[in-house]
């Protein structure tokens, strides 16, 4: 029985490994399958908005004395906003910041949009205007709501690869560090941005 003490103990050893190395893989894959599908629902906030904006910019285009030249900045940086795909399996910081930057420029060009409404009375008065706008509104809402849980999941995911000794088989068993979204520089200003449907 002595001879077989020390197989014994080894065989005991690589099971109690064994079986939390397949544990940790669970729990990571049910982490990263976690941050995956909140991302799918970033895009998804992403998408409605890029949905709504040939609706605005066509119901503004019936305004004859309307800036095509704003119109034409909209359209332009949807289109880029729309091209720039990440791949949700692996979203690196790089990837990210090159989608928020796209993203980004589609807020600001809707931003100078808007301002631009602010001195046609008749078009902010169409009700299918306002709706839009409204519409817009509860998007632009959504994607902040939907930015923060997936920064939420990334989180748990993130911090799990990282304690000891998930540590030291994360990264064998093929999981990395995911990108969080980040305040873009001067988020801490607020836009005084003000919309008076009254006229």
């Amino acid at each position: 029985m002595k001879k077989w003490l020390p197989l014994i103990i080894i065989l005991g050893l690589v099971l109690i490994i064994g079986g939390y190395i397949a544990s940790l893989n669970n729990s990571l894959v049910t982490l990263d399958e976690s941050a995956e599908a909140q991302w799918g629902n970033v895009e998804s906030a992403y998408q409605r908005r890029a949905d709504l904006i040939p609706n605005i910019v066509n119901t503004a285009r019936g305004y004859a004395e309307f800036e095509r030249e704003t119109l034409i900045q909209v359209t332009e940086a949807r289109s880029k906003a729309t091209a720039v795909t990440i791949d949700p399996s692996n979203i690196t910081p790089g990837q990210l910041q090159q989608f928020q930057e796209v993203q980004s420029g589609l807020s600001s060009a809707l931003s100078r949009l808007l301002a631009v409404f602010e001195r046609y009375p008749d078009l902010k008065a169409n009700e299918n205007f306002k709706e839009l706008i409204n519409e817009l509104e509860r998007t632009e809402n959504r994607i902040n709501v939907e930015r923060n849980r997936y920064n939420e999941t990334a989180q748990a995911y993130n911090t799990k690869i990282k304690k000891v000794p998930a540590n030291v088989f994360a990264g064998m068993l093929g999981f990395d560090e995911r990108a969080y979204f980040k305040s873009e520089a001067g988020a801490e200003v607020a836009p005084d941005v003000e919309f008076d449907f009254s006229n």
